[in-house]
């Protein structure tokens, strides 16, 4: 009866998937090399404006990392049109809403309004790619809003350097190794040339996607891009060539302290490859098939069954040029952190040498189908995907036909790959420790 009840399901959430509505967009280029895509939503009288800039962290010089994360803040300051401290009021007395983020890969900023006020948006966003305000003032005012930052999110939150001290230890080359927030006493010590220099380079029409999604006429809102950004000089063409990483032939390990924890953790960290590869969605099938919810294997087996653990997770750390997959479990009240590494390891082995059973797969299946779904379920999510397809992966059209390619994963897949990639010879052990505090 489970088995039927199952099937039942799978078929139900197949057919809706199968069926959910397309995404229909359309992209250009401007003259000066901005990207657009364009996507029509007449269904609710709101649209979404947004640019994506190819520029993350890694792209920062060894010795002033933060630089990216930085100009996401700095360029609220104001512009040429918008004095300092009006950008938010701006947004909010019309009606809209608005923020921005930073990744290592990529800066994204973006507004929804009421779709009367399209142009609203447009203006803005071409105000911050042309007539930004970068002056010492600030420089310095914004400095301490990233510190600020750091002290909150960093610096006194339990937790917070695991994955700084796992990339630390994974990369040794590539900029991966360093954080998004970056050093401080790096931006402390940047001039003002320097600040200057890095918007000159990266904040430039050929280095953004724009993305316009909702209520929209696409020839009014042609007519408004090419008036606002159309005029903006080209900039440089961006090199990247990053240097490439030594594969991982032995196990290796480290430790790492953390002042605000109490209970110690575990972590496995395995180098695996760019977001854009298939094999990169096969582990985010193996970390949903270990511990996404209570029911998966792995949570179940030392959170619940044996007790073990406090906590159990797995994670794809999926990014544009590696990506890192990291196994962590917090123990339960005696239990030593070898006994937990030992039985993160009878899992993984029985993965890479058993086929998952096939009710556990359909499950997978099932998820993914959802997170599909969900995922294209709103003009802002629509955006936000548009403009990652489009700028990380150079395909657009993957908000339609990513879906595809989890759908082909199969079992096997799930098992070649997890021995391909998860293995104690290409991995990093590393104790997240309490420190003592002096």
């Amino acid at each position: 009866m489970k088995n039927q009840i199952l099937t039942l399901t799978t078929l139900v959430l197949f057919a809706f998937s199968s069926n959910a509505q397309k995404v229909e967009f359309e992209e250009y280029d401007l003259n000066n090399g901005m990207h657009v895509i364009l996507h029509q939503d007449n269904t609710a009288p709101v649209v979404t404006t947004s640019v994506m800039y190819h520029v993350g962290a890694k792209d920062e010089q060894p010795d002033r990392t933060g630089m990216a994360h930085f100009f996401e803040h700095l360029l609220f300051e104001g512009t040429k049109n918008i004095k300092k401290g009006e950008w938010f009021k701006i947004v909010s007395s019309n009606g809209g809403t608005n923020n921005a983020n930073t990744t290592d890969d990529r800066t994204y900023y973006y507004e929804v309004f009421p779709s009367n006020n399209l142009e609203l948006g447009l203006w803005m966003e071409s105000e911050r790619l042309l007539h930004p305000i970068i002056k010492q003032g600030g420089v310095d005012t914004q400095n301490e809003v990233v510190k600020e930052e750091k002290r909150l999110r960093v610096d006194n939150q339990p937790y917070s350097r695991f994955l700084e001290n796992v990339k630390k230890n994974m990369f040794k080359k590539h900029p991966y190794k360093g954080t998004t927030i970056g050093k401080m006493e790096h931006l402390d010590a940047a001039t003002l040339e320097e600040f200057l220099a890095f918007n000159k380079k990266f904040y430039v029409p050929n280095n953004a996607t724009l993305v316009v999604a909702g209520d929209i006429n696409i020839g009014k809102t042609k007519k408004l891009i090419e008036s606002y950004f159309g005029p903006i000089p080209r900039g440089k063409d961006i090199v990247r060539n990053f240097p490439k990483e030594d594969p991982i032939t032995e196990e290796f390990f480290a430790k790492a302290y953390d002042p605000n924890i109490q209970i110690p953790a575990i972590v496995q960290a395995y180098r695996t490859p760019s977001m854009k590869t298939r094999d990169a969605r096969v582990l985010d099938m193996i970390s949903s098939y270990l511990t996404s919810g209570k029911s998966s294997v792995l949570y179940k087996k030392l959170v619940d069954t044996k007790k073990m653990a406090l906590q159990a997770g797995a994670f794809n750390l999926s990014q544009e040029d590696y990506g890192t997959y990291i196994v962590f479990a917090l123990p339960l009240g005696e239990t030593k952190l070898d006994e937990i590494t030992k039985e993160i390891d009878a899992e993984i082995l029985k993965m890479q040498t058993t086929l998952i059973s096939e009710k556990d797969y359909q499950k997978l299946q099932n998820k993914f189908e959802n997170d599909f779904v969900n995922s294209n379920s709103s003009v802002e999510g629509i955006a936000n995907s548009l403009a990652r397809y489009n700028v990380l992966y150079g395909d657009t059209n993957l908000i339609n036909s990513e879906i595809e390619i989890y759908r082909s994963i199969t079992r096997e897949d799930i098992r070649a790959v997890a021995k391909k990639y998860l293995n104690k010879n290409q991995r990093l052990v590393m104790e997240y420790l309490p420190e003592a505090k002096k």
